[in-house]
């Protein structure tokens, strides 16, 4: 599931790949070993997300402009919306952009550097959601025409996005 999600970023216009690893670090890096996508390991995963933008914040290299933080379990994520979120990026000048997908903010969503001090304060399972939240003026949304890529939670979810992988 990881590897799709990683392979799809790997085909956008991101320089780089991070991916976080926590539980079943070995077996998920191990299905990543062919790809060119450098792996961290989150030792602290199990005290919440924000443990795991923490980890992937301080891997990047200290020159980046931005980073995209997108989610492992949202293999149907394709390089065209990492792509549109670059362009924004590169268009705006916004700090923060984020899908909408049908009119509902999803992920992934790309923060510029300036914004990283703010994220590494994060804290618990929140993610980045209470920096984007923190204040709208700064958020450019790019609206797209369908609905959110799936996250997988369930074994039901997973055979749904199976289904989709093999016919598209």
């Amino acid at each position: 599931m990881v590897r799709w999600s990683v392979e799809r970023l790997l085909a956008s216009t991101v320089d780089e790949v991070v991916v976080v690893l926590g539980r079943d670090a070995r077996a998920v890096e191990e299905a990543l070993a062919d790809l060119p996508a450098r792996c961290v390991v989150n030792a602290r995963h199990a005290e919440g997300m924000s443990t795991s933008l923490h980890a992937g914040l301080a891997a990047i290299p200290s020159n980046a402009r931005a980073a995209v933080v997108a989610l492992g379990d949202q293999p149907m994520v394709t390089p065209a919306i990492v792509d549109a979120l670059v362009a924004a990026y590169a268009a705006s000048g916004a700090r923060i952009v984020a899908p909408t997908y049908q009119g509902v903010r999803g992920n992934p969503v790309l923060f510029d550097a300036s914004l990283f001090p703010e994220l590494l304060r994060t804290r618990g399972d929140e993610g980045a959601r209470a920096v984007i939240a923190a204040d709208a003026t700064r958020v450019w949304r790019v609206e797209l025409p369908f609905t959110m890529p799936r996250d997988v939670d369930t074994p039901e979810d997973r055979a749904a996005v199976e289904r989709e992988w093999s016919e598209g």
